[in-house]
């Protein structure tokens, strides 16, 4: 009996150990990062993991076009805001969501789902993206632009646009602005 204990105990911490360095192997390759955007009682906050592009041709390429995209590599991105705001003129209400892209050559869709899965593609479904169709709250189409510059590492930034603010996409060439302003309560 203390043998099939002490094997199950090994057996445990191997696993831990293993899931361990399996995790800090994948965030050294596309590190994690968060950005935040506060006026007054806004906070909107995303996070995310940040993969390189490494010469790879990206959109189109490793993330390819018509297909569900996690927006980021490892988890989930999320989003996440303390007041409803109107996102391209939908309200999205306060809370914390996954954000889910489908890129495109001339346009991006951009998804806001109630579910947040532990990672950001099923590995049991030939690694696809984990989002759940059945958890959108909203969907909305922006138009790309393309940047002079290659940006190398997959970004996103939160910035104040007149009275309003933008989500911003950058990677690649590829750079994608969705508007966001307060929702009128």
């Amino acid at each position: 009996m203390k043998i099939v204990l002490l094997s199950i105990g090994v057996l445990v911490a191997g696993l831990f150990i293993g899931y361990v360095v399996w995790r800090y192997q994948t965030k050294s390759y596309s590190p994690e990062n968060s950005v935040d955007f506060v006026d007054g009682n806004l906070r909107v906050s995303v996070f995310y993991n940040r993969p390189f592009k490494k010469g790879r041709v990206i959109f189109g390429g490793l993330v390819p076009y018509g297909q569900t995209w996690r927006t980021g590599a490892n988890e989930a991105t999320t989003f996440e805001s303390t007041q409803d705001v109107i996102i391209d003129g939908k309200k999205l209400k306060k809370g914390k969501y996954s954000l889910w892209t489908v890129p495109n050559e001339t346009s991006w869709e951009i998804v806001f789902n109630k579910t947040i899965p532990p990672w950001g593609i099923d590995v049991m479904n030939n690694s696809l993206a984990a989002r759940d169709p059945k958890g959108d709250v909203l969907s909305v189409v922006v138009p790309v632009v393309t940047s002079p510059k290659e940006i190398e590492q997959f970004t996103v930034t939160l910035e104040k646009s007149g009275d309003a603010m933008e989500l911003i996409l950058l990677w690649d060439k590829t750079v994608i602005a969705v508007p966001i302003s307060l929702s009128e309560q």
